[in-house]
C-alpha cells in the first residue's frame, strides 16, 4: 500500500510538471481525483489491509490527495498566466483610435404603428381613453348588444377571470366607460393590449394590440365614418393605396363594414397572400347600434356616432411585409434593430 502511494506520488507530480496545457491539467484531475480516479482506487482497498494499519495508511492517501490537488491548482494558474501573456502580446490595441459607443435603442415596430395612428388621429381631433384590462362582462359584451347566449358571443373565445370578470377581448369596453362618464360630443380613441383564447399561429396570438375609436355627436354619417378611416388609411399606407368599404357585421354597429386596402404585393391581381381576392382586410367599423347608446343612456333619437377597431399587429405586418405574428414577440435584436 505505502509502495503504491510512492509510485503514485512520483508519477503524478512528473506528469502534472510536464502537462503543456489546459487539456492535459483535466485529463490527469480525472485519472487521479475522478470519480474512478487512482486515489478512489487506493481507499477502496484500505479494507484489505490489517486494522492496525488503515489510519497510517489513509491518512498517507489523504495526504496524496491534498499534494495532487495543489500541484494541479498551480499549474492549471501557470499555464492560464501563459495563455494570458500569450493573447496579450500576439493582440494589438491602437489607444487613438476612437471609443465605441454603446448602440443606440430603436422603437419596438407595434410601438411605432401605433404611435403612428394615434398622431393621425389626435390631428383630426380625437383625444385618448384607456381602460382596465380585467374588465366586467356587462361592460365587455352585454353593453355592447352582446347578451349572455347570444350566437354573437362565439366571434370572441374569452379568458374568464372570475365569475362577472373577464380579460378584455377587444378595448370597446373603453368607448361604454366614455360614454357613461361624458356627454357627446366625444372622439375618442381607445388603444391597449386585448385577450383571446387564440391558438398560437403565423396569423394569431393569446395577447395583441388594438385601436378602437368612437365619434358620438348630432348628425354624424356613414360619410363621416368613410372620410375619417380613408384619410386614416391614407397617412398610414401612403395616398396611392386603395381602399374599399364593403358589408360586415358586428353586433354594435348597424350598419357595419370592413374596410380592405388593395393588396401590396400583386397590386390588385390577385395572390397567394390576398388568397386571390387583391384585397387585404385591415379594420372593421360602422355606425353604433342604438341599443348601445341606449345601454349608457345616450338618446338614439339625437345622437348618431361610428366606431371603428384594428389590429395594430395587423397593421404593422402589412405595413412592413411580415408574415409572422410570433416574430412581434420573440425580442429578436436582429429583427428589431430593423427599425
Amino acid at each position: 500500500m505505502l509502495e503504491n502511494i510512492s509510485n503514485i506520488e512520483k508519477e503524478s507530480a512528473e506528469l502534472i510538471a510536464q502537462a503543456t496545457d489546459l487539456k492535459n491539467i483535466d485529463a490527469l484531475k480525472i485519472k487521479y481525483l475522478g470519480k474512478n480516479g487512482e486515489i478512489t482506487a487506493l481507499l477502496r482497498t484500505l479494507r484489505d489491509i490489517p486494522a492496525d494499519d488503515r489510519p497510517n495508511a489513509g491518512s498517507r492517501i489523504n495526504q496524496l490527495k491534498n499534494k495532487i490537488e495543489n500541484l494541479i491548482k498551480k499549474k492549471q494558474a501557470e499555464l492560464l498566466s501563459i495563455i494570458t501573456d500569450n493573447k496579450i502580446r500576439s493582440e494589438s490595441l491602437d489607444v487613438t483610435l476612437p471609443g465605441w459607443g454603446p448602440k443606440k435603442g430603436s422603437l419596438h415596430p407595434l410601438t411605432i404603428v401605433m404611435d403612428d395612428a394615434i398622431k393621425i388621429f389626435a390631428s383630426l381631433g380625437y383625444t385618448i381613453a384607456q381602460g382596465p384590462e380585467i374588465e366586467t362582462e356587462y361592460n365587455n359584451f352585454d353593453a355592447l348588444n352582446i347578451p349572455q347566449n347570444h350566437p354573437s358571443r362565439d366571434m370572441w373565445s374569452t379568458f374568464y377571470v372570475c365569475p362577472g370578470y373577464v380579460l378584455r377581448t377587444h378595448t370597446s369596453p373603453v368607448q361604454i366607460r366614455v360614454m357613461k362618464k361624458q356627454k357627446p360630443p366625444i372622439r375618442v380613441i381607445m388603444p391597449g393590449r386585448v385577450y383571446r383564447s387564440d391558438a398560437m399561429d403565423l396569423a394569431h396570438s393569446p395577447i395583441f394590440h388594438q385601436i378602437e375609436g368612437l365619434a358620438v355627436d348630432t348628425g354624424i354619417t356613414f360619410g363621416d365614418l368613410k372620410g375619417t378611416l380613408s384619410s386614416f388609411v391614407k397617412q398610414i399606407f401612403g395616398e396611392k393605396i386603395k381602399v374599399r368599404f364593403r358589408p360586415s357585421f358586428f353586433p354594435f354597429t348597424e350598419p357595419s363594414t370592413e374596410i380592405d386596402v388593395q393588396c401590396f404585393v400583386c397590386e390588385g391581381r390577385g395572390c397567394r397572400l390576398c388568397k386571390n381576392t387583391g384585397w387585404l382586410e385591415i379594420l372593421g367599423a360602422g355606425l353604433v347600434d342604438p341599443a348601445v347608446f341606449k345601454s349608457v343612456n345616450v338618446d338614439p333619437d339625437k345622437y348618431s356616432g361610428f366606431a371603428f377597431g384594428m389590429g395594430i399587429e395587423r397593421i404593422a405586418m402589412l405595413k412592413y411585409g411580415i408574415d409572422d405574428i410570433r416574430i412581434f414577440y420573440e425580442n429578436d435584436k436582429r429583427f428589431l434593430e430593423q427599425f
